[in-house]
């Protein structure tokens, strides 16, 4: 079969091609073009903290990599990826939480007028230079600190752009699986403008199921005349750092304010309460945690292992193994958690409003992340889709996932020259086998390659040719209205 080239609709590899400039990962899986500045977390504007500030508040939740950022804009940053050459298209989005940064505002306290009209500025800047999109993260420090009315501002001030939308990684949380939705549909109607849900799942063990009552939500909204869609990943596992069992209390500031707080002898009692009672009350299942990334040597041999096994080995309770962590990895363990019911997994991907997006980066097995231990979707997400999910376990066709992978996000992002196989548009294609086309990343061996995807092109260039990698960097960063 030859498809349009997938979209990855919900990336974070806004960095990582610096160091796998091949985009191996994604290149395998037949994507050619990631959206990148999800759940806030965009590498620019840097603002008047400069390159160096953005990238130590930043790149603590999911912006990682190992390039030092000297860029201050999206142009700056594109500039420098397009140099150096990358094999797969970028579209970035803009991240609230580095506006914020940029000007100032990472404190859980209400922004002055001054700081709005500086993330406004820099909103619009970033918009004019192309961003797509503004997207929030507000379960994450320091995006969480905004109140609605801060997002419907902002949100405000793009809302004139040709083909502006909202993305957001919304509140999410233990009991808050209608209200984030609820804050989503209300900010995209007081704004007046699109709106994409990002990551939809249920991650409150007690509401498994209920998934038809969230996207009634969106359904009814858009009956209302809400232009709004979600994205969604197959799997029941969610990638995500231990800080994320850390209250949002503490992580207020920059980085060595986190770690102060931990340290705190006054208060990491109250900490380690708060950390084993749960966010939302809801205690965690310690054995659902995985360590997946560790830059200590000293921790090395904990990655793969659960916060369980961790707190058995050190002779401590959980919560002060995740707190002990957090301190000697300078509060960056990025890892996954088993938080999801397959039932759900299957309805929202079935559903006519979903599009597909991985949630990960890429990366390459002979990389810098080689020897970390990331999700598997990273290498496997949309042949799953189309093994599992299509074929042997079916709950979509063959067409509609193709849409979902690939048509739909270019509709959301408004690509009116890629989504499509059609005469005179971009030749983004991936030629698949849909008898044996499927994922082999596990959650013990992620760094593994698809089957079944021999071809993929990229702006016309061959970057995977009879399943192997060319080496061809002909990737570009893509800007709206461009694009």
């Amino acid at each position: 079969m030859i498809a349009p080239g997938f979209i990855d609709m919900h990336s974070h590899s806004d960095v990582t091609l610096f160091d796998d400039p091949g985009g191996e990962s994604k290149a395998y899986q037949g994507v050619t073009t990631e959206v990148t500045g999800n759940c806030s977390l965009s590498p620019f504007p840097a603002g008047k903290g400069g390159p160096k500030a953005l990238q130590e508040n930043v790149a603590l939740l999911s912006v990682i990599g190992h390039t030092d950022w000297t860029w201050n804009t999206l142009d700056d940053w594109a500039g420098a990826l397009e140099s150096s050459g990358i094999s797969i298209n970028l579209a970035p989005q803009l991240g609230q939480a580095a506006l914020q940064v940029a000007s100032g505002a990472i404190d859980d306290r209400p922004v002055t007028r001054d700081e709005m009209r500086e993330m406004q500025r820099l909103a619009a800047e970033a918009m004019e230079m192309g961003a797509f999109s503004l997207s929030t993260g507000l379960s994450l420090a320091p995006s969480g600190y905004a109140t609605t009315d801060d997002v419907v501002a902002l949100c405000k001030s793009i809302n004139h752009y040709e083909g502006a939308f909202y993305a957001t990684h919304a509140r999410m949380g233990n009991g808050k699986h209608l209200s984030s939705i609820e804050e989503a549909i209300e900010i995209g109607q007081r704004a007046e403008i699109p709106v994409q849900f990002s990551h939809m799942a249920i991650i409150d063990r007690r509401v498994f199921g209920e998934g038809p009552a969230m996207i009634d939500l969106l359904v009814k909204a858009r009956e209302g005349g809400l232009d709004i869609t979600y994205d969604v990943y197959p799997y029941t596992a969610a990638g995500a750092g231990v800080e994320q069992l850390i209250p949002l209390w503490v992580q207020e500031g920059t980085i060595a304010d986190f770690l102060g707080r931990i340290r705190d002898p006054q208060l990491r009692p109250r900490i380690r309460e708060e950390v084993a009672a749960g966010l939302g009350g809801l205690e965690p299942l310690w054995e659902a945690w995985y360590v997946g990334y560790i830059h200590t040597e000293a921790n090395r041999h904990f990655i793969g292992k659960n916060v369980e096994e961790i707190a058995r080995e050190r002779e401590i309770e959980p919560a002060e193994a995740v707190l002990q962590l957090l301190e000697e990895e300078d509060g960056l363990v990025p890892g996954r958690v088993h938080n999801r019911f397959e039932g759900d997994v299957r309805y929202f991907v079935g559903h006519d409003l979903a599009m597909i997006g991985s949630d990960g980066l890429a990366v390459a097995p002979n990389g810098p992340f080689g020897s970390s231990l990331p999700h598997p979707r990273f290498y496997g997400t949309y042949p799953r889709i189309l093994g599992r999910y299509v074929r042997d376990e079916p709950v979509l066709t063959l067409e509609n996932a193709i849409h979902k992978m690939s048509g739909f996000p270019a509709q959301r992002m408004s690509m009116k020259d890629r989504g499509l196989v059609k005469k005179g548009l971009v030749a983004d294609l991936v030629v698949f086998d849909p008898e044996t086309v499927i994922d082999n990343a596990t959650w013990e061996d992620p760094h593994q390659y698809p089957d079944g995807i021999p071809f993929v092109l990229v702006n016309g260039v061959p970057i995977i040719d009879k399943g192997k990698h060319t080496g061809a960097r002909p990737g570009k960063v893509l800007r709206r209205g461009a694009a």
